[in-house]
């Protein structure tokens, strides 16, 4: 049985500030960050098929970048932003995991 000992500590949540017991797991946890817009990201681990864009290339906001086979299916992994290509870390045939850069747009 597992007796982690938890300390007093305050939770933030919808903007209202709760004092209650954390356990050090908690405490210890990374902090979250906000997505970065201009980083094509893997959501699921997978296999790239294709990649439809390269460094320099000119995209608009919902151009699909990445075509990624993760499940038996093909993904098309979108712009969120509109830029230009900076750099592009995958290649046909390349496994990616989970929320690994794709490509970034600059």
């Amino acid at each position: 049985m597992n007796m982690e000992k938890k300390e007093a500590g305050k939770l933030n949540i919808d903007h209202t500030l709760y004092t209650t017991r954390l356990s050090r797991r908690y405490a210890g946890r990374k902090a979250y960050t906000p997505p970065h817009p201009g980083r094509i990201c893997s959501f699921i681990p997978g296999t790239v098929i294709e990649v439809l864009v390269r460094p320099g290339d000119q995209v608009t906001k919902g151009d699909d970048i990445v075509i990624l086979d993760a499940m038996k299916m093909k993904n098309r992994l979108k712009s969120h932003v509109s830029g230009k290509v900076a750099t592009v870390n995958v290649k046909p045939g390349d496994r990616v995991t989970k929320g690994m850069v794709l490509a970034e747009i600059g």
